[in-house]
């Protein structure tokens, strides 16, 4: 683990919200004015294969990364503001049975992102 490396990692687990490769970039110039952009996405690549990170889409054309957690949950996208709300349990772990009840799938993961309108924005339309 390279120096570089630490502080690309440490921005993300420190981010509190999920970074794409360029938010990642300029927080990390912060730290180490050394770090290039080609530089993040190696090293993004590298997290990536060590399961240190989860590179997620968020119904957008480009990538956001989060920490890997271990706990399974799902992304609530607001296509308004961009607000992303974390979810699990719940509804979630219904569809996963019913998806076994029904058609006898045993689901081993699951990537959800749910784009709408977050609470804000919708009452501020309304």
């Amino acid at each position: 683990m390279t120096q570089q490396r630490g502080v690309l990692l440490d921005v993300i687990e420190q981010a509190g919200e999920h970074l794409d490769a360029d938010g990642l970039y300029r927080r990390a110039r912060e730290r180490d004015h050394r770090i290039s952009l080609s530089t993040v996405y190696r090293t993004l690549s590298l997290l990536k294969q060590h399961n240190l990170v989860d590179e997620l889409h968020l119904s957008e054309e480009h990538h956001h990364y989060e920490p890997k957690s271990g706990e399974e949950h799902y992304h609530l996208v607001c296509t308004t503001c961009g607000a992303v709300e974390e979810v699990s349990g719940g509804a979630i772990q219904r569809l996963r049975e019913e998806l076994q009840r029904e058609h006898g799938f045993m689901v081993r993961s699951m990537q959800i992102d749910i784009a709408g309108q977050c609470a804000r924005c919708a009452s501020a339309a309304a």
